[in-house]
């Protein structure tokens, strides 16, 4: 997809500027996980296993499930707006911060709603979180000129969802895919078959993991309101830091660090 540069001067210092934003946010992005990050880890690793009902993990592990099959295979997700051409790159991130500041919105309420419901609609929270993400993912690939209709671009999508939600272990493999995504999707398949070479098990427990421990809270009598707004906020702000990032790298061709 090519880049559209605008006729402002100023328009070259603004990537060079967004250039110097990837290049702190990939380092951050790709360090080596320290004694908090691993001693958090282990901490988690117990939440996970031994204080969160195992109906959680099901609902979890359904709905990533039939998350990929319906974003690779079908067009549900696919947004009325349509792919946007022809716009320069500070417009694009313009767009893509109220598009965030709008979903991060959609995305506290609907949480605060479902803590302030009790257990079950805190875990039913979960599977409406999800397409509150894909939904936010979708327009924001239509904002930075890619069109979703091409299911290549849908599994790009869960990729970029795959990196927000991984462990400091993993990123480093999915970010490489995700760098090197132009250069090498000529080589991917056009029909689906492709799907064979994401691990999507994988794909399923890492997403799992990173939400545990905010979204735990939510389940907790008396704090389901107030976390289950905060979770989702912090979760949405989180995917969008690295779904805006990892579309500027596209549209500038990678980082050099």
């Amino acid at each position: 997809m090519p880049f559209y540069k605008d006729s402002q001067n100023n328009e070259e210092m603004y990537e060079e500027h967004v250039r110097a934003d990837l290049d702190r946010w990939t380092r951050k992005l790709l360090q080596r996980p320290g004694l908090v990050e691993r001693t958090s880890k282990v901490i988690q690793t117990k939440v996970n296993d031994k204080i969160i009902p195992q109906k959680v993990h099901t609902v979890i592990t359904a709905t990533v499930k039939g998350l990929i099959k319906s974003v690779v295979f079908g067009l549900e997700y696919v947004p009325n707006s349509p792919t946007i051409y022809g716009i320069s790159l500070r417009e694009r991130d313009l767009r893509a911060q109220s598009l965030l500041t709008k979903y991060r919105k959609i995305a506290a309420a609907e949480g605060a709603g479902t803590g302030a419901g009790g257990f079950t609609l805190a875990v039913a929270d979960f599977p409406a979180l999800i397409v509150i993400k894909m939904k936010f993912l979708f327009e924001l690939a239509h904002i930075y000129g890619f069109s979703t209709e091409d299911y290549r671009e849908r599994l790009f999508l869960l990729y970029v969802f795959q990196l927000a939600f991984s462990s400091q272990e993993k990123r480093p493999e999915l970010y490489n895919v995700i760098l090197n995504w132009d250069k090498n999707i000529g080589n991917w398949p056009v029909e689906k078959e492709s799907l064979q070479q994401v691990n999507w098990e994988q794909f399923q427990r890492e997403y799992r993991d990173a939400i545990d421990f905010r979204k735990t809270l939510q389940l907790i009598p008396g704090l389901g309101m107030i976390v289950g707004a905060w979770a989702n906020y912090g979760l949405l702000d989180d995917l969008g830091i690295v779904g805006i990032n990892c579309y500027r790298m596209r549209i500038l061709g990678g980082v050099k660090l």
